[in-house]
């Protein structure tokens, strides 16, 4: 982000010194103020998204500015097809305004003034922001309507989802070759070859992740908590390791091993890495709270929850494993793997 604002100031400080004959200081302070203006184009645009999303219930946890653009961070999607285009279409349309009111000020503008010059790059920023934004393809603007529109015609999110991250990738695509044409026939100019170079990569790359994303939201439904989780065999403080592990060997493959109190009362999980790297010599002398974490330093999934539910704590409390409560009661521990596996079974996963 730094070096992009370095590289666009000094570049267009350059620009307005050749074009108007400033000073240096001059062009770039200009330069600086162009950035700045370009930084609160991208909050309107966003602007846009967010209030939207707002105006139908949806709760927005916050706006995310970079100098090629910005997103903005819902708490949950959208409940249908026409909302879900609402909101897409809402930063389009508040940098089409920007735009038009930029272009009809460099119109009324003097010619070769700096206010002037500044209209000019908002206009055609502001302009380029929103045709592009259009493009049919995730994660841009225009993918999120494709894939409402997929989803009313298909009656399913998750196909629309990934149809428009495939032409999310065919845009990403298109961009590359478009900016290596441009490059070779000299249209092009040197400095902004690899900040669309990083356009395309960005749009790629985002539509990867949506793709993914619909992948791993099609298998939400197949989430059971209880019997995902592994199951915990309580174990009372002070026991030591070997006998634990002799216990939790018995009792079956993955099971977690719960330090209680003397009432039965859950305190701790053993630490799996930890207990194996006690040395086989010591296991009958070390008590097996030494291996263990406080159940308070883990987060905590109840048993009843769903997969939409479950994901939403994963991305809130990221973690390796979770504690599954019934109540006050510890009735299994999920492991990350587990769940990765579940979602996504054709990735290779670490147990």
């Amino acid at each position: 982000m730094l070096v992009l604002v370095v590289l666009v100031t000094v570049v267009y400080a350059e620009f307005a010194r050749q074009q108007l004959g400033l000073p240096q200081v001059s062009g770039y302070l200009i330069g600086a103020g162009f950035v700045v203006s370009l930084l609160g184009s991208v909050l309107a645009h966003e602007l846009g998204h967010a209030l939207t999303a707002r105006r139908f219930g949806i709760g927005v946890r916050g706006i995310t500015l970079e100098l090629l653009g910005g997103y903005t961070e819902m708490d949950r999607d959208a409940p249908s097809p026409r909302v879900d285009l609402l909101v897409s279409l809402a930063g389009p349309a508040v940098s089409a305004v920007l735009g038009a009111a930029a272009v009809a000020a460099t119109l009324a503008l003097p010619d070769r003034t700096v206010a002037n010059q500044l209209a000019f790059q908002l206009a055609v920023s502001n302009v380029v922001v929103a045709v592009f934004n259009l493009l049919p393809g995730l994660p841009l603007d225009g993918g999120r309507a494709l894939r409402a529109a997929v989803w009313a015609l298909r009656g399913d999110r998750h196909t629309g989802t990934e149809v428009a991250g495939w032409v999310g990738r065919a845009v990403a695509v298109g961009t590359a070759l478009t900016v290596a044409v441009l490059a070779a026939t000299g249209v092009l100019a040197l400095f902004a070859l690899p900040l669309m170079a990083l356009v395309a990569v960005t749009l790629w790359r985002g539509a990867g992740q949506s793709i993914r994303y619909a992948r791993i939201s099609r298998r939400l439904p197949l989430v059971d908590l209880a019997r995902l989780a592994r199951p915990a065999l309580p174990v009372p403080t002070g026991t030591p390791l070997a006998e634990a592990q002799r216990r939790a060997a018995a009792a079956g493959p993955h099971v977690a091993v719960l330090v209680t109190d003397t009432a039965g009362r859950p305190l701790a999980l053993v630490e799996p890495a930890a207990a194996a790297a006690v040395p086989a010599g010591r296991g009958p002398w070390l008590a097996v709270d030494a291996v263990a974490r406080p159940l308070t330093g883990l987060p905590r999934l109840p048993v009843g929850f769903d997969g939409e539910r479950v994901m939403e704590t994963v991305r809130a409390h990221p973690a390796a494993r979770y504690v599954v409560t019934a109540g006050e009661d510890v009735v299994g521990v999920l492991h990350i793997a587990d769940l990765a596996q579940l979602l996504e079974p054709q990735r290779k996963m670490n147990s």
